[in-house]
């Protein structure tokens, strides 16, 4: 069976290398790709920005199975088209991605379904956000409602600096579109997890536990980004916590949505604070994480394709997922400059190096093959990643896997699992 990635990121490595290891598959396809993915899968032009340009890529191909890997062709409703064309497609339709793709319609999901998450208020207007300011005690978060690449996410210490933020989302000074709709959340206090699980619609299937780490600098301080690096472990959340959050949160929520007659098909993935009061729903995205997918999937022993067929085909509930017992860590290696202004095109020495260590996979994120060189193109370049027997083993594989690595401006946090390390000490 031929397998056609949408997708040019580090998860979209990890899902072609994933699916590239099943037997029933004969070819793995990648549009657009990256440099990475061109050494395991053949790369093919599309616009991820055009239904109509990824409708002629899945036409040409004509492939088995589709598997969306970003955001934002699930907004366009890429999924809805090609299902309606005939094809098999790895992904949620535009309704139920708005899950993801407006933080006000998963708020007040949650709200009707009982779901816990922090108070909030949504906002369509400044007037309404200066009333509704007045309800909460700083600091306060506040949220861009519709995508925003990880970076539409601001912690204001006070109300004052959260009506700034607000207005400048509504006005597009902040990322450039103009927002018409803000959300206005308490802040929680706790250890963010991610919960991510495959569903056909009905049933669920969990994925193994993973912590990301957001901001840029180390110590968890600067900017958010997309993701510097997480890691996977099964400490990070206890058997019966697991349980509590498959039965309480993720069930539920695909339960509600199967209600609300717009089934969920594909992956959901919660992010979770984990408070005093219990697990609290920070957010919903309606795909793989990235860097998430690159540390879950070094550890998955099972066929990721069967997985991903039965959730198509609504049987999830008869196949198993199988995980090693250890440990994943993916630290990211990005542009200088990065989440801010960065130059690109600069060449990637020591990749083969890297490679050649036990337990390392290194998937691309930014790059590009320039003149027979594989060269930066993006501001997340690489997301180095390594499986272990434990934790530690696994970052010291990843660390020593960047060690052998150059370009320039390359910058990378050296401190990724630094709580659960200290934590296990």
């Amino acid at each position: 069976m031929k397998v056609l990635i949408l997708g040019s990121g580090g998860r979209e490595h990890a899902l072609a290398w994933a699916v590239s290891r099943s037997q029933r598959v004969t070819e793995v396809v990648c549009a657009p790709g990256n440099g990475g993915m061109a050494q395991i899968a053949r790369c093919i032009p599309a616009d991820l920005n055009s239904v109509e340009s990824m409708v002629a890529v899945v036409e040409a191909e004509q492939p088995g199975l589709t598997v969306v890997g970003p955001e934002l062709p699930l907004s366009l409703g890429i999924v809805d088209t090609l299902q309606a064309r005939g094809f098999r497609v790895f992904g949620p339709s535009r309704e139920a991605a708005m899950l993801e793709t407006s933080k006000g319609f998963a708020k007040r999901f949650l709200q009707r379904h009982q779901i816990p998450t922090a108070h909030y208020a949504v906002c369509t207007s400044p007037a309404e956000l200066e009333k509704a300011i007045e309800m909460f005690h700083p600091p306060v978060v506040v949220k861009a409602d519709g995508l925003a690449a990880g970076k539409g996410v601001l912690i204001c210490e006070t109300r004052a600096a959260a009506l700034e933020a607000a207005n400048n989302l509504f006005s597009g000074a902040l990322l450039g579109t103009h927002e018409q709709q803000v959300v206005i959340e308490e802040f929680l206090q706790g250890d963010e997890v991610s919960f991510l699980c495959l569903s056909d619609g009905q049933h669920v299937a969990p994925l193994v536990p993973a912590q990301d780490h957001k901001r840029i600098g180390e110590g968890d301080t600067g900017p958010n980004t997309g993701g510097m690096g997480v890691f996977s472990t099964d400490k990070l959340l206890e058997p019966a916590m697991q349980e509590w959050i498959l039965h309480h949160i993720a069930q539920p929520t695909i339960q509600g949505m199967a209600a609300e007659d717009t089934p969920f098909v594909g992956v959901l993935y919660v992010g979770l604070m984990m408070t005093a009061k219990g697990p609290q729903v920070l957010e919903f995205n309606a795909r793989f994480g990235d860097p998430e997918t690159q540390a879950i999937l070094m550890r998955l022993e099972s066929d990721l394709v069967e997985a991903l067929e039965a959730c198509v085909e609504g049987r999830l509930s008869d196949t198993e997922l199988r995980w090693s017992a250890g440990a994943s860590a993916c630290v990211i290696a990005s542009s200088g400059g990065y989440p801010g202004a960065y130059k690109t095109g600069f060449t990637i020495t020591g990749l083969e190096a890297a490679a050649r260590i036990p337990g390392v996979q290194v998937f691309h994120s930014g790059t590009a093959v320039k003149d027979g060189q594989v060269v930066t193109s993006g501001g997340r370049v690489l997301g180095v990643t390594a499986v272990g027997e434990g934790l530690e083993q696994a970052l010291a594989s990843a660390y020593q896997a960047l060690g052998e690595i150059r370009f320039e401006g390359m910058y990378y946090r050296r401190d990724i699992a630094h709580r659960a390390l200290r934590r296990s000490r």
